[in-house]
């Protein structure tokens, strides 16, 4: 059956990405590699096209299942649940792109873990190695109040035509798409090597589907917003257009040089005009071949209509209670916190976003640090499933929304994830601090930006002052400079670096001001100071209490960091670059229990 024949598809329970053979043979070859049948650097190309990663701790590994869209069914939440509880810290963690990954996991227990997934529909191909990585896209598409339309059935065709493509493994490096319809950018199309912006075009009562096209967007080492590839694509046309990029960078990509092999560093070398040309050539050519032709109508894709099957009944704060107690969640590192908080009146005003749908409402669930337990999950399962359309998208903030939540069933609903100690406000706020695994995991990492993070989150939630005078502001935290927080476009973004003391090494920040995403481009921040990492309290009240003495009216936290100097910048915090009050506790990175060593 083709998925899209399914009525309860298109952001609700989809046919599968999986390939439970693609799992035989993965275990098949740990075992070749295992009898030293493989090199090293065999398996390590091979298991990180299957989603598998190498930590920094010996014989554990990061299992990134790949979450196109972010959306997860019940029935996947409950999978991705019992994997936690079985084979890694009893917790995952969502990531920027929508995708959940897995820590400390044992090669032994890959077998189990990865067929259990593959069993709910899940896939791990695709989701680590020099590929097209998850498809991301906006998790309001199909209820937002201003998108032209739903882009989320041509995100999936995309999807479903690239995974396991025979160009999708092969690549230069990593291949990042993203799909947007609101005139708010939650996907942050800019920074991406191809992005989707939703448009329609028309005259005299008709109307044709289609997209505003950009490419060679990143950040990390070399920040570029995207170049303008297309003012129009036509909708039909997306499957080849995508593929045409994708040729033209296998043929002509840098395969040696991985620090500018991203597909930004080729336009910038061949010139985008040049660039160009060979997109266009090779579309030509892709096109007079027989194109993939998309699985409907270009200009009358399915539509998701309101839920209308019987929903069940809820859990009972009583039973959530139980089941919370489930949890044994295993260190090391930082585990989830079970938040206690309960402010219906704030959490309405900042979680809820109604849906262009009459009588239905967004419901997102702040997530601290992307961070949720087994039985968390097993509980936003059940919400979903009796107050939403049985499903949740995950968001680049790291949180989940539901969506479809009856209007006057909210404040139950309210009730239900506050038991389960998911009833935190302020979702995107300043206090929704965003941060990569960092160094309790990640070998590439320098510092444990989730102990910052954690700070963070714990200082601002409790000066609610900072975050309602900062209202679209934002913070992201990195371990090191490839930015898998997106610290480059935040409005106060953190990368972590280690600065040395004769012969001791004090964990630092860069500290980053004015990024973000606006009109279709990438603002990215700069850095303005270098400041120890457990002074970073100061540095956020001292930028936003300046922002509220200083702005004109009407500016934003983003707009008035983005145009003050480095010069101005730095002077709020130049003392706090200086190491000539340090303390004993400034040479143990948050997080951790003793001081970093110099070669750390």
């Amino acid at each position: 059956m083709s998925a899209y024949d399914n009525p309860r598809v298109l952001g609700r329970p989809r046919l599968s990405f999986a390939n439970e053979a693609e799992v035989d043979t993965f275990v098949a070859t740990l075992e070749r590699f295992e009898r030293g049948e493989l090199d090293a650097e065999e398996w390590r190309k091979y298991r990180l096209v299957h989603g598998v990663y190498d930590q920094r701790q010996d014989g554990v590994s990061m299992v990134r299942v790949k979450i196109p869209q972010g959306i997860l069914s019940g029935p996947q939440l409950r999978a991705v649940a019992e994997t936690a509880r079985r084979f890694s810290r009893g917790f995952g963690h969502i990531t920027t792109r929508q995708n959940v990954q897995l820590h400390f996991v044992k090669p032994s227990d890959y077998d189990a873990a990865l067929h259990g997934l593959a069993q709910a529909g899940l896939t791990t191909r695709e989701a680590c190695g020099n590929s097209v990585r998850n498809i991301s896209a906006c998790p309001f598409a199909g209820v937002s109040a201003d998108e032209p339309f739903d882009l989320t059935p041509y995100a999936d065709a995309l999807t479903r035509h690239l995974l396991r493509h025979e160009l999708s493994a092969i690549l230069p490096r990593k291949f990042k798409i993203a799909w947007e319809g609101c005139s708010d950018d939650h996907a942050g199309l800019a920074i991406h090597d191809i992005g989707f912006q939703a448009r329609v075009r028309g005259s005299n009562g008709s109307s044709e589907r289609g997209f505003r096209v950009t490419a060679g967007g990143g950040t990390s080492t070399l920040c570029r917003s995207g170049w303008l590839l297309d003012e129009f694509l036509p909708a039909a046309d997306i499957l080849v257009l995508a593929e045409a990029v994708l040729h033209v960078y296998q043929r002509l990509g840098d395969y040696k040089h991985r620090q500018r092999n991203r597909m930004k560093f080729l336009i910038g070398a061949l010139g985008f005009e040049r660039w160009r040309d060979e997109v266009h050539a090779e579309l030509a050519r892709l096109k007079d071949s027989g194109p993939a032709q998309l699985p409907f109508d270009a200009n009358q894709a399915p539509e998701e209509a309101a839920p209308g099957w019987e929903r069940p009944a809820p859990p009972t704060p009583a039973q959530i209670d139980e089941l919370m107690r489930t949890d044994e969640l295993r260190g090391p590192g930082i585990t989830p916190q079970v938040s206690v908080a309960r402010d219906w009146a704030r959490w309405s005003r900042t979680n809820l976003r109604p849906q262009r749908q009459a009588g239905f409402s967004t419901a997102t669930i702040t997530v601290p640090l992307g961070d949720l337990t087994a039985a968390q999950m097993e509980i936003i399962a059940a919400l979903c499933e009796a107050h939403g359309d049985s499903a949740v998208r995950a968001t680049s903030e790291q949180n989940l929304v539901l969506r479809w939540v009856p209007d006057a069933e909210a404040p139950r609903l309210y009730e239900l994830l506050a038991a389960a100690g998911l009833g935190l406000p302020d979702a995107g706020s300043l206090a929704d601090v965003v941060s990569c695994p960092g160094a309790e995991s990640c070998r590439l990492a320098v510092t444990h930006s989730r102990g910052l993070g954690r700070m963070l989150g714990d200082y601002l939630r409790a000066r609610p002052d900072l975050v309602d005078a900062a209202p679209d502001a934002s913070i992201k935290i990195s371990g090191c400079p490839n930015g898998c927080s997106r610290h480059h476009i935040a409005t106060i973004g953190f990368q972590g670096s280690i600065r040395k003391l004769n012969d001791k090494a004090v964990p630092q920040y860069f500290v980053l001001v004015g990024g973000g995403i606006r009109s279709g481009s990438a603002d990215f921040g700069r850095i303005v100071a270098k400041v120890p990492a457990r002074r970073m309290q100061q540095v956020v009240a001292r930028l936003i209490e300046h922002y509220q003495r200083e702005k004109t009216p009407g500016e934003t936290t983003t707009a008035f960091l983005a145009r003050l100097t480095r010069e101005q910048a730095h002077a709020l915090l130049a003392d706090l670059e200086q190491l000539d009050t340090i303390e004993a506790a400034d040479f143990v990175d948050l997080g951790e229990a003793a001081e970093l060593t110099a070669g750390q």
